[in-house]
């Protein structure tokens, strides 16, 4: 029993969802069975690689470990090279040429939606003094830029850095699907690049197409405001060094 125990580890795991790894395989679990459907639905449709789909007995689906290591980490330095960031770049740009899926994504909210729940974020970060009401409202102020008309294109729509993982100079496979669909292509480059703004001309260069990079800060203060409250209640740290909280002081 013990040497079993010592296989298994926990990637990750709160109220709504867990990953186990046991050996090279993933083992997720999703109180959402609709998150699992998307997620086996978009890897069987993009056109860049993505982890093997070993068995899927719903509310679990077993994934091959990709080969590499991840781009980078929120909070941490990169260590891939320039030209595996571009490469990463380059692979975003396949993805959002592919066909448009079915579903809606992460980053398929209308504007309405977004600036109305983005409204409420602020109003719980200034009223529980979470954090001081001069940076959300100055980050509430760039992320405007956001709302604008977008063509919607295949998007991950949860494209963080250590969703990419590398060989390399190449991409070896990218990960967790689950929030995939038609969506706002300025929402996966800034999400990929959020905490690595270093990087963000390389990924643009591999991209291979001109990109408003107000519209990628926006994403930046946008995502970061609006995650913060639910990090804090699933046990992530926002405050974390090079995390959400870092990012929007970036923009005072």
């Amino acid at each position: 029993m013990d040497e079993v125990n010592d296989a298994v580890k926990v990637v990750v795991a709160h109220s709504e969802r867990a990953t186990l790894r046991v050996g090279d395989v993933f083992l997720k679990v999703d109180a959402d069975r609709a998150r699992i459907d998307a997620e086996v639905e978009a890897m069987a449709l993009v056109p860049v690689p993505t982890p093997e789909v070993l068995w899927y007995k719903p509310p679990v689906l077993a994934l091959a470990a990709v080969p590499g290591t991840a781009l980078g980490r929120l909070g941490e330095p990169s260590t891939a090279s320039p030209a595996a960031w571009a490469a990463a770049g380059a692979a975003v740009r396949r993805l959002h040429d592919a066909p448009l899926p079915p579903r809606v994504g992460r980053a398929g909210r209308g504007s309405d939606e977004l600036a109305a729940d983005l409204d409420v974020e602020c109003g719980w970060l200034v009223t529980n003094g979470v954090l001081p009401a001069d940076l959300v409202a100055r980050n509430r102020e760039v992320a405007e830029a956001a709302f604008r008309p977008w063509t919607p294109v295949f998007t991950h729509g949860d494209l963080q850095v250590d969703h990419v993982f590398v060989d390399g100079d190449g991409i070896a496979g990218i990960i967790d699907w689950s929030e995939a669909g038609q969506g706002d292509a300025l929402y996966d480059l800034a999400t990929l690049t959020l905490g690595h703004e270093e990087h963000l001309g390389e990924v643009v260069a591999g991209y291979g197409t001109d990109v408003d990079l107000d519209v990628i800060r926006a994403w930046w203060s946008l995502r970061s405001l609006s995650n913060i409250r639910w990090l804090v209640e699933h046990g992530f740290d926002p405050f974390a060094p090079g995390c959400e909280v870092d990012a929007l002081r970036s923009r005072m």
